[in-house]
């Protein structure tokens, strides 16, 4: 169907209420934020058991949403269906669990029907809604009020600003409890080991090379020595020292060098031409810091070191571009 500026104008308007009507949705939220907020974050932060969150219809969409943030952010959590919850899978809750409950209204038979026995299992109840004063928010032990009452729907009907609200109020408990868990990247990293995520959250040893394939000479051995071990490996780098101490390196360049110097004494010491100071990264850092240390640096391998700095490996940055890192 083609349309003309104004139609299109007119569809655009639209939509931009749309947003608006929304984004003043989160405005209302982020000023109904109370201490409630923190006591719910507080005993998220302390359970012994997980959080799992309930909800029906849209909002069970958005509980399933905000319980896959959670679990990926260091917080055990999974959802429950309300209806399926009332055949069975309440027994997936312990006394050891808090449960979030999601109903905008407050009153959804499902969820409400779930209340008398949670409360049996001493399991405590946060509660997501618009009602203030409906059965969920009378259950609940912390109640995080969705003070929206204007949907985007021009029918006033069907659930959008209500639901982007909750939906951000989700994500705000879960990375305020994230960030006083402490949770560290390579945390993250664990919980995302595939897909592009996972990949940037990959560690240096995760792809470094360790044991006899870490091309290694001692430092009295002879610049012979040290290019026979170069040629064995694909590195284009020997390291020199002993077991884990690195004390230098020699690599391609410097041969370039030393050949067009003329005479070239095969005995000499490698110890006499090597670099002294090699640069290096901890294994515990992402790989990607890798990446961008040998591009500033215009290299293509780092030493790999545990924190007490002993060599552990060696990464090469054809590795790291072939794992997708970069």
């Amino acid at each position: 169907m083609k349309m003309n500026s104004e139609q299109s104008q007119d569809w655009i308007s639209q939509a931009e209420t749309v947003l608006d009507i929304e984004i003043a949705a989160l405005e209302q939220q982020k000023i109904a934020l109370d201490d409630a907020f923190v006591q719910a974050a507080t005993l998220i932060l302390h359970l012994k058991g997980k959080l799992v969150i309930i909800g029906m219809g849209k909002s069970g969409i958005i509980a399933r949403k905000i319980a896959a943030t959670f679990a990926s952010t260091g917080t055990p959590a999974f959802f429950v269906h309300a209806a399926e919850a009332q055949h069975g899978d309440l027994g997936m809750i312990t006394r050891d669990d808090a449960v979030l409950a999601l109903s905008h209204s407050g009153e959804t038979d499902e969820v409400c029907g779930l209340l008398p026995t949670i409360k049996r299992l001493g399991a405590p109840i946060i509660a997501m809604t618009g009602g203030k004063t409906s059965t969920l928010a009378k259950h609940a032990d912390h109640l995080l009020h969705i003070p929206v009452t204007e949907e985007a729907c021009p029918m006033n009907l069907a659930p959008t600003a209500s639901t982007t609200a909750t939906l951000a109020l989700g994500d705000a408990l879960a990375v305020v409890v994230l960030k006083h868990r402490g949770i560290q990247p390579e945390d993250f990293a664990r919980v995302h080991p595939a897909g592009s995520l996972g990949r940037r959250l990959m560690s240096v040893a995760d792809v470094m090379h360790t044991g006899d394939k870490v091309p290694m000479v001692s430092s009295d051995a002879s610049l012979k020595d040290a290019i026979y071990t170069m040629s064995s490996s694909r590195f284009g780098i020997t390291g020199i020292g002993v077991n884990d101490k690195l004390e230098g390196c020699l690599t391609d360049g410097d041969l370039r060098r030393i050949l067009q110097q003329g005479q070239v004494d095969m005995d000499k010491p490698v110890a006499d031409i090597m670099h002294t100071s090699p640069l290096t990264i901890e294994q515990t850092h992402l790989a990607t810091e890798a990446v961008r240390l040998m591009e500033d640096k215009k290299i293509t391998v780092l030493f790999v070191t545990n924190v007490q700095q002993h060599l552990v490996g060696v990464v090469h940055l054809h590795d790291l571009l072939q794992a997708g890192i970069s």
